[in-house]
């Protein structure tokens, strides 16, 4: 009997042991939870110092840097700094930064290819620095229309939605030249091309220059055009890269014929202004497009107003 009582005391003491054993250990669950395995951390730094005070730009000549310039003013940014550079790197930029879940603040525009790619969001602009959403223009050099009717009637009648340039974007994203990306999207829209050539006469040969800056929305649209005023009227088209001031110099001068490439009313508003009465605006052949700062949506931030504050 004793020794039975003496067992059973021992086998007590040790479940005891083994008890308070499991007690001081976490569970693999909980080892492995954030919660278990984060270290006391500082507060979190500044959205500035994350991003070392700059926001990614673009070309230097872009009204979208001429505005984004005039936020850091209106916001009273004095410490940041916007970065010029190409709409190329800006989204090289973005994506090696995207990759890695680092915040990155960039100038962007709707529509582009990033926002299908990642998930990003604008950041709220309560000064309106960046205006209401803008539209795509058609501008002609004067004089087009009576020395290349068939053009000038194709170019008033093109028209097109986000949507349908973002399939051309993609496409060039995903590694397809822009005049192959051009050619597939006419193909698969062949009832919307016939409606912009429909009883227009074709101009075998005649030569024209259509201008355009080296952004992604603005290659999809001029290669399409480029593409039905070629294959359904005959023209033979040269495409001149430029930056803006060019561009709408080069349609001032008579030195291109057309460029699809005009942001209204804000982004180039300056130009428009400076070369009024020597072109002729054909409206918008796109509605919708917006402008603005833009951040990973993993970026605790919202507004404009948050890179001084917060």
């Amino acid at each position: 009997m004793w020794k039975y009582k003496t067992k059973s005391v021992v086998l007590a003491s040790l479940t005891g042991l083994f008890l308070l054993a499991g007690c001081s250990q976490s569970s693999p669950e909980a080892a492995s939870s954030p919660a278990a395995s984060a270290a006391p951390t500082a507060a979190a730094e500044p959205v500035g110092k994350q991003v070392n005070y700059q926001i990614i730009g673009i070309d230097p000549g872009a009204g979208l840097m001429k505005q984004t310039t005039q936020a850091l003013k209106d916001y009273e940014l004095t410490d940041w700094k916007l970065v010029e550079g190409s709409s190329a790197a800006m989204a090289a930029a973005l994506d090696k930064a995207y990759k890695n879940k680092k915040p990155i603040i960039v100038t962007g525009w709707t529509p582009h290819w990033m926002f299908a790619k990642y998930e990003l969001k604008y950041l709220q602009d309560p000064k309106g620095v960046y205006g209401k959403d803008e539209q795509i223009h058609t501008i002609v050099r004067n004089g087009l229309k009576e020395d290349s009717p068939s053009a000038y009637e194709m170019l008033n009648r093109f028209e097109w939605t986000p949507d349908e340039m973002a399939v051309v974007m993609s496409a060039v994203t995903d590694g397809k030249k822009p005049e192959e990306a051009a050619a597939a999207w006419v193909k698969d829209n062949a009832a919307k091309v016939d409606a912009w050539v429909k009883d227009l006469k074709e101009e075998k040969g005649k030569k024209l220059k259509l201008a355009y800056v080296a952004w992604d929305s603005e290659i999809a649209s001029t290669n399409v055009v480029k593409a039905v005023l070629e294959e359904r009227l005959g023209y033979k088209v040269e495409m001149l890269q430029v930056e803006a001031g060019p561009m709408w110099a080069g349609i001032a001068d008579g030195s291109a014929d057309a460029i699809v490439a005009a942001w209204l009313p804000t982004t180039h508003k300056d130009y428009f202004d400076k070369y009024k009465g020597k072109f002729e605006d054909l409206g918008p052949n796109l509605n919708g497009t917006k402008l603005g700062l833009v951040v990973p949506t993993y970026m605790n931030i919202d507004s404009i107003e948050d890179l001084k504050t917060k």
